[in-house]
């Protein structure tokens, strides 16, 4: 298999740049994935992303990863806390995945503490703003040896 990893963004990300700036920063997503590629392209990856705001499409992506990608970085939004179809996704396709979230979850409002998808991940990343995507990435370099 490559040395090939997917990110997956859900929902209202395509909106990054443009939304609550004073929460999630002034880089859009496309800004942001190119920055990641060519972090993960310094690492000997390959990076392919995909945005939705329909989780059927992500989880049709998360099916069509197995045999293609070594590992997943996913910042599912909002349905981080309760798509349980997407966590069931994830475990499904037995590929490493690693959950960001721009911001520190845990300093918001309370019904973001929450993840449903964590338990399938073998690792969360969140508060380090656009960076989050590059540990992300580092992170998962141990599991696509």
């Amino acid at each position: 298999m490559k040395k090939k990893l997917l990110v997956l963004n859900g929902p209202n990300l395509n909106l990054l740049g443009q939304r609550e700036t004073n929460i999630y920063g002034e880089d859009s997503l496309s800004s942001i994935i190119d920055e990641a590629r060519a972090h993960a392209v310094k690492l000997g990856f390959e990076l392919d992303d995909f945005q939705s705001n329909n989780e059927g499409e992500i989880i049709d992506r998360l099916h069509a990863a197995r045999g293609v990608y070594c590992g997943i970085v996913l910042n599912a939004g909002a349905y981080t806390h309760y798509s349980i179809a997407i966590r069931d996704a994830l475990a499904a396709v037995k590929l490493p995945c690693v959950e960001v979230h721009m911001t520190n979850v845990h300093m918001r409002e309370e019904f973001r503490h929450k993840s449903v998808i964590a338990p399938v991940c073998v690792g969360v990343i969140a508060g380090f703003g656009k960076i989050s995507y590059r540990l992300a990435i580092d992170a998962l370099a141990a599991y696509c040896i």
